[in-house]
């Protein structure tokens, strides 16, 4: 089995007895440095990522084939990938690139195996008179339209 078929398998391996986590990225450089990043329905923890960790390096051979490891969990910079993500962050605000390059940000509302919902809260002009109305509305976004989601973090 070649190098990255192993590490493959390997945390394959572990995700099927931790179906609360799931792989997010998977990442070989060119000098074999490998980046695991997890994400898991209630969070990661750092123990998560040790058992990650160990589950590849124990059973792997670095006389056989020099390497570094490193497992992260999926932080607030990374962008939203799997459906599992999505419903992991149901009601929370989302910035979302669009594949035309517009921008959209809203409440994830519901999702499903085809689109998200997000509830989109803006001021635009009226329509007769001087001012502005509050406008809510709801749009379904397919994910093959999502360029990049990110969960918005409000202080």
């Amino acid at each position: 089995m070649e190098f990255r078929e192993k590490i493959e398998s390997l945390i394959g391996e572990f995700l099927q007895e931790r179906e609360d986590l799931f792989l997010i990225d998977l990442r070989f450089s060119a000098s074999d440095d490998i980046t695991v990043i997890l994400d898991g329905d209630q969070g990661v923890t750092l123990q998560d990522c040790l058992d990650a960790s160990r589950a590849i390096e124990f059973n792997m051979d670095r006389e056989e084939h020099d390497f570094s490891l490193q497992v992260m969990s999926a932080g607030l910079s990374e962008p939203l990938k799997s459906e599992r993500q999505f419903r992991k962050n149901l009601g929370r605000e989302l910035d979302i690139l669009l594949t035309d390059d517009t921008k959209v940000e809203g409440e994830l509302l519901k999702m499903d195996e085809k689109c998200i919902t997000l509830v989109l809260r803006y001021r635009k002009p009226k329509d007769v008179g001087k001012g502005k109305v509050d406008v809510v509305e709801e749009k379904e976004i397919p994910y093959t339209d999502i360029k990049k989601a990110l969960v918005t973090v409000k202080f």
